[in-house]
């Protein structure tokens, strides 16, 4: 006869419901990962390259080099949290400033550059 406690009438137990987040033991996969990176004698020289590109506009893969920047130096998450005043609005504030030092004057007309444009 089955138990009253097993919740099944049959006496067969519970199919277990499918798990809610990784896998286990992927969390000690990733971090050994992290560590191999940041142990790696080249990661040094992949950020450099990365952060080269990002700082030239004229790279062909200048977009995608600022993004993967701006992904990991500015996570949304962390300003999740301060704005929790805000009651869950999502916000990026960016303050451009001018460099003590730096003269930046205007484009002088002589500086000016005329050219043609013909769409392809």
């Amino acid at each position: 006869m089955p138990s009253k406690n097993s919740g099944n009438p049959i006496g067969r137990p519970k199919k277990k419901k499918n798990p809610v987040g990784r896998p286990r033991g992927e969390g000690a996969v990733m971090k050994a990962y992290r560590q191999r990176m940041l142990n790696s004698p080249k990661s040094r020289k992949v950020l450099d390259s990365i952060f080269e590109v990002a700082m030239d506009p004229e790279h062909k893969h200048w977009p995608a080099a600022m993004k993967l920047v701006a992904d990991r130096i500015l996570p949304v998450a962390g300003f999740e949290k301060e704005a929790g005043a805000d009651k869950g609005r999502n916000a990026i504030q960016i303050n451009i400033s001018g460099v003590p030092g730096v003269d930046v004057s205007p484009i002088d007309d002589k500086d000016a550059v005329d050219a043609e444009y013909t769409p392809q």
